[in-house]
Order: C-alpha cells, then sequence, then structure tokens
C-alpha cells in the first residue's frame, strides 16, 4: 500500500506514503493533522472517536493507525488493539498529553507503535510518521 514520492528539490529523499486513519477527539487538533498530513502527501481519514474509527477500518486497510489516547468510549489504546488484531500489518502512533505514558513496558500497545506527547511541532510528526513506515 506504501508509495514512494519523488520531490521536485531532487536532494530529497524518495518519501513513503500512506493511507492513514487519524482519531482524534478534538476538532481542532484533527483538522490541523489532517492538513499537514496531507500536505505531506499521505492519505488521512480522519475520524472523531475509536466507534467511528473501527467502523471505516471495516472497509479499508489502513498502514498507519494514529491516535489520541484519552478519547471518549473506546480509547486509543483499546483502539489500537482491535484494529492490530483486523490489520495485523498496521503501525501505531498514539499522541498524548501526557508525557510519561508507558505503553510497551505492559505490553498494552502493539508492538510497531510509538507514542508522541502533545505539543509536538507538525514537522516532528510528520517525520516520526514517515520514520515509522519505513521501519
Amino acid at each position: 500500500m506504501l508509495a514512494c514520492r519523488h520531490e521536485a528539490a531532487g536532494d530529497e529523499p524518495p518519501r513513503r506514503m500512506a493511507r492513514i486513519l487519524l482519531a482524534e477527539d478534538d476538532d481542532q487538533m484533527r483538522a490541523f493533522l489532517t492538513r499537514g498530513l496531507r500536505r505531506a502527501g499521505h492519505t488521512v481519514d480522519a475520524v472523531a472517536n475509536g466507534a467511528a474509527a473501527l467502523l471505516r477500518a471495516d472497509n479499508i486497510d489502513y498502514d498507519l493507525l494514529l491516535a489520541d489516547i484519552v478519547m471518549p468510549g473506546i480509547d486509543g489504546i483499546e483502539l489500537a488493539r482491535r484494529l492490530a488484531t483486523q490489520q495485523p500489518g498496521i503501525r501505531v502512533m498514539f499522541i498524548t498529553g501526557f508525557a510519561a505514558v508507558a505503553l510497551h513496558d505492559d505490553g498494552i500497545a502493539p508492538k510497531r507503535s510509538r507514542v508522541l506527547a502533545k505539543p509536538f511541532h507538525l514537522r516532528h510528526l510528520i517525520e516520526e510518521v514517515e520514520n515509522l513506515l519505513t521501519e
């Protein structure tokens, strides 16, 4: 599903373009992240909660789940668990305002996942997404 895009500048390495499922309950953050990821060349389906994300993932295979950890209803961690079962190759990146979150130590997050603490710069998020996609 990943495709390469060559930059017009010529010196930049090709980027991995991905189909990303974004689950973020904050409307402004969701819109901001969607715009930035699309400008970076990714296809983004953005939803406001975990239940909507699961419905969307029923019909579409995603390369990456980008999810807020704290959301009403199905939180980002439970969403990632369910999607990892449904789509075993999916990569996961959590975004959270809780900087001290240690998901991997307890085995509650999928193996191919990362945590990015808010606040973050959009450029850093794009770099982390692209690094995760090339692993």
